[in-house]
């Protein structure tokens, strides 16, 4: 976030008083202000947003918005979510832009709701994230400060745990595990890496996958074996490990994922839509014989479609 003065607004403060107790809130405000004021176009966009949405909500506005509540939007919410997450995956940016309006209007309309139920508006909603922002980024606002990226998100998780509640101790506990699983899963590896719980570098990761990857095999082994000899009870055990170990190599995954730099979302997304263009490609291929092909056919057709797709 940049400033049109040369003067930052937390030198203004008393140096003295500490990051933590200085008003965030104020400093949020002032430089709201100060950028809105130069993103004129922005706002009126936003304001007419505002408008339709609130519109919806009338008495004589949509039957359907008017019948959803907080909770009804929430599914509505985590869909245009994925989607506009699609669309970044899809590297398209008019999609991007329309997926993110969507997103948008839903943070707007459960808003509305919110207000309508006396429950909360929208100036809870962006005053508080303004002024967190503000309060957590003391190496942009305030006194500290941060020459790269990591050191960045270590101010930031420095600032974070000065406002925990008592009873989040743990170094995982503000990790949610409403999260879908992926997110969760690179949550909890970057947290544990925060207090140098980590391989020292991208090998590591991946001889811990490795090493998951083997333990899989074995476990799959066994559950074979199991499942041929009809030994129902046995079976059940192996289908536990084979699912604890599945999901210790999931977990390795994504932790080369951050070694890497990768978004685990994204990288399974990417490959998702090339297994549905690669099938797509076997089933033309095929034609009408697609239901009578062999397994070797198939494959010899998905072989091709991969062909078309890597470089020269």
């Amino acid at each position: 976030m940049s400033q049109s003065t040369d003067e930052n607004p937390s030198e203004r403060e008393d140096l003295a008083t500490p990051w933590s107790d200085r008003d965030h809130a104020a400093l949020a405000a002032e430089l709201g202000a100060t950028r809105a004021s130069g993103e004129s176009r922005a706002v009126t966009r936003l304001t007419e947003l505002l408008g339709v949405v609130w519109r919806l909500r009338d008495a004589d506005g949509c039957a359907w918005d008017r019948k959803q509540t907080v909770e009804s939007m929430a599914s509505n919410l985590i869909e245009e979510a994925y989607e506009a997450v699609e669309a970044i995956s899809d590297c398209d940016d008019a999609h991007i832009a329309e997926e993110l309006g969507d997103v948008l209007m839903n943070v707007f309309l459960i808003a509305r709701i919110g207000e309508q139920e006396g429950r909360f508006d929208l100036s809870d909603v962006v005053s508080g994230i303004s002024e967190k922002l503000v309060r957590r980024h003391p190496h942009v606002f305030g006194p500290s400060e941060a020459g790269d990226a990591e050191q960045a998100l270590a101010s930031w998780n420095e600032s974070k745990a000065l406002e925990k509640d008592a009873s989040e101790s743990g170094v995982l506990d503000g990790v949610s595990d409403g999260l879908p699983a992926l997110l969760v899963a690179s949550k909890l590896g970057k947290a544990a890496a925060g207090i140098g719980f980590d391989w020292p570098g991208v090998m590591g990761a991946l001889d811990k996958l490795r090493e998951e990857v083997g333990e899989l095999e074995t476990a799959a082994a066994e559950y074979e074996k199991a499942g041929d000899s009809k030994d129902l009870r046995s079976a059940a055990g192996c289908h536990d490990r084979v699912e604890d170990e599945l999901g210790d190599v999931l977990f390795s995954a994504v932790n080369v994922a951050r070694k890497t730099g990768v978004d685990p979302e994204l990288a399974l997304r990417r490959t998702l839509g090339k297994f549905r263009r690669r099938f797509a490609s076997v089933e033309a291929a095929l034609g009408e014989g697609m239901s009578e092909a062999s397994l070797e056919d198939m494959e010899k057709a998905w072989r091709a479609a991969a062909a078309t797709e890597r470089p020269v």
